[in-house]
């Protein structure tokens, strides 16, 4: 089997479209149906069904996948382990809106100047999501923003803890209060990002049987316009308020978490990692610590 057809069965297979693993891989659609094809004649079988505009993995496809990506994480040994100089290849990297936003341009930044043969392939998902991309082999890295630090399957380690402040509008009728009870936070109108988000969910763990209800936004900025704009508060990243709270569009109520949040970068246990993952991992580290 050829490496080149295995590499384009696993895009196709990870992204369940010909349009789009073509679209990331550079090659015209016709080359990538052509290549899965003859991967399929080689085998004797067929590895996607066609379902109209649709395709999914046949029973064959699915047992097929963990050994396209054992033997292209293989190749990738094998290339790093005799080439030399500078780290080169892409790094797909689960992320979330918070961090990608707020944390990561730096990163970003220092590696698109400094190491340019080094390609990031940015993935937003949630913890569940970003866990089971990663033992999955689909992600080569990926950030948790997590309570806790220990994940089956998976490496990690922790870059710091992640403050978060609970926000609201300058004239909200909490703001300026001294201690405010779960029942005043529950009926001061709550403003979500999406289920999943691990803040989100212990908020709303934190406030069970107050009778709290979350109007959600979505995203963090879609959530900060709507507290700046007074329809209620909302427990976010302090990082993601922080031009907000210095210029007094939001403000920080006298609330405490009562739980403690880590930011964490993680990868499959046991996979080693080529040069261009443990640079971009080094250098996150790096980072975090600025």
């Amino acid at each position: 089997m050829e490496l080149r057809l295995l590499a384009t069965f696993e895009k196709v297979a990870e992204v369940l479209s010909f349009t789009r693993a073509a679209a990331e891989l550079g090659y015209a659609q016709s080359s990538v149906t052509s290549q899965v094809r003859a991967l399929e004649t080689s085998l004797g079988t067929e590895l996607f069904e066609r379902l109209g505009g649709r395709i999914r993995l046949t029973e064959a496809g699915g047992r097929l996948l963990p050994y396209a990506r054992r033997m292209a994480e293989l190749a990738e040994e094998a290339r790093a382990a005799v080439a030399a100089g500078e780290p080169a290849g892409t790094v797909t990297v689960g992320t979330m809106e918070s961090l990608t936003t707020y944390r990561l341009p730096p990163l970003l930044e220092y590696l698109h100047h400094r190491h340019p043969a080094v390609r990031l392939a940015l993935r937003p998902t949630l913890g569940d999501a970003t866990r089971q991309a990663l033992r999955q082999g689909t992600y080569d890295v990926g950030f948790l923003m997590e309570a806790g630090t220990a994940h089956e399957g998976l490496e990690s380690e922790v870059l710091g803890p992640e403050p978060l402040a609970l926000v609201a509008a300058p004239g909200h009728p909490l703001a300026g209060r001294a201690g405010p009870t779960a029942a005043d936070l529950a009926g001061a109108g709550l403003i979500g990002t999406e289920p999943g988000c691990a803040y989100r969910d212990l908020f709303e763990a934190e406030l069970a049987g107050s009778g709290a209800e979350f109007l959600e936004f979505g995203t963090i900025e879609a959530s900060k316009r709507a507290v700046a704009s007074g329809l209620g508060i909302a427990l976010l990243p302090r990082v993601a308020v922080r031009e907000e709270l210095a210029s007094g569009e939001l403000v920080a109520l006298d609330w405490e978490a009562p739980f403690t949040l880590f930011t964490q970068l993680a990868w499959r246990r046991g996979k080693r990692l080529p040069a261009h993952v443990r640079l971009f991992v080094e250098q996150a580290r790096r980072f975090a610590r600025e």
